[in-house]
């Protein structure tokens, strides 16, 4: 059997992509697995690793901000990516395809369709965004994160949780070992999804020296920012520099870095949302501001139900950073977050999403019907 997997442009596709394509093998290792990706986005780089056949249609999977010259040359890729969707497709004769979304998943979907293809499409936000919107209608099936998103899919949507990394056989006491973190210690993790923040970045950088006070800080600052991050460790006193740790990327050891954090302050994509919960961890969350606030709808759903606290982007400055960071020093308070969190976690997701694949593949009964229409 062949399958195919397809998410491009941030690591918030990317990274459910490969996920799911991990399960994927790990449920039917004879399974002929490629991914599909497009111009521009991280897809390459990161599939480069994981041994999968990788296959580029013209339409850029991250689209730039603002007008330039790519607002004429946008339309033009896209419409020429379904022919050229259309031909991947009959040569890979994939029996059924998971796509994250997207704009790189419009030619993709049209294309399968036109193949009568079975396609599972993935929201990972609360908020469809409109590229989605669009897919969605083209769609075999749809898989959403968060259950407020069903009702923007009636009839042929489950709710399925974001598709994230593993974190069994992680060991709270070693992983905090390997970053130096003492039992009298608490860890703040801070870190911005795939890509570099420079507001939480200026935020420590008028916080730090308070914040080490009660907390050691490791952060994660992508390439663009770990310049920053250094000078501030530097500026520094020696005694205690070695409580502010900034790292551009912990790839291998992400997984490690969650389950030792004691707070996590970060954006609200929907596999930080999924992976702090999946973990149990407290957090404060700075949603994007821009992208249709899709982020603010994620994060406030985890806050409505005493999962996490939120910060508004323009807000967050060093002053409201200790603020939050101090209100969350007691423990029982950070327990009480962290279990309402773990409430929450669907750390199976990407088996539920294999299972659901691979079953259309087949033209199986689907996992999600089970107990009836979704």
């Amino acid at each position: 059997m062949r399958c195919s997997v397809s998410g491009g442009g941030t690591g918030g596709h990317v990274y459910p992509a490969l996920a799911v394509a991990r399960a994927l093998r790990d449920a039917q290792p004879d399974l002929e697995l490629s991914y599909i990706g497009g111009v521009r986005g991280l897809e390459r780089r990161l599939v480069a690793g994981e041994g999968l056949p990788f296959y580029q249609l013209v339409v850029r999977s991250l689209r730039s901000v603002g007008a330039d010259r790519h607002l004429v040359g946008d339309p033009l890729r896209l419409a020429a990516s379904v022919p050229q969707a259309w031909w991947l497709l009959g040569r890979l004769r994939p029996a059924a395809i998971f796509t994250t979304g997207g704009y790189l998943a419009l030619p993709l979907v049209t294309a399968a369709r036109a193949r009568g293809i079975p396609t599972l499409l993935w929201e990972g936000n609360v908020i469809p965004g409109r590229a989605n919107a669009a897919v969605a209608r083209l769609a075999t099936r749809i898989a959403v994160s968060f259950p407020p998103t069903l009702a923007r899919f009636p009839g042929r949507s489950f709710v399925s949780g974001t598709p994230i990394r593993s974190f069994a056989g992680v060991d709270r006491d070693r992983a905090r070992a390997s970053f130096g973190v003492t039992p009298d210690d608490r860890l703040l993790l801070v870190f911005g999804g795939s890509q570099a923040v420079a507001r939480i970045t200026a935020a420590l950088d008028g916080a730090i020296e308070r914040l080490i006070a009660d907390w050691r800080v490791l952060h994660l600052t992508g390439e663009g920012g770990l310049a920053a991050g250094e000078a501030l460790r530097q500026r520094l006193p020696e005694p205690i520099r070695d409580r502010y740790q900034p790292i551009p990327f912990l790839t291998d050891r992400m997984a490690d870095a969650l389950v030792a954090a004691d707070l996590v302050i970060g954006r609200a994509g929907s596999s930080t949302c999924a992976e702090i919960a999946a973990v149990g961890v407290a957090s404060i969350l700075v949603p994007y501001p821009h992208a249709g606030a899709h982020q603010a709808a994620n994060a406030a759903w985890l806050a409505d139900q005493g999962a996490a606290r939120v910060v508004n982007d323009e807000a967050l400055d060093g002053d409201r950073l200790v603020a939050e960071a101090s209100a969350l020093r007691d423990d029982a308070s950070r327990v009480a977050m962290g279990a309402a969190a773990r409430r929450l976690g669907r750390p199976d997701a990407a088996r539920v999403l294999a299972d659901e694949l691979l079953a259309m593949a087949a033209r199986r009964p689907l996992p999600s019907q089970a107990g009836g229409p979704a």
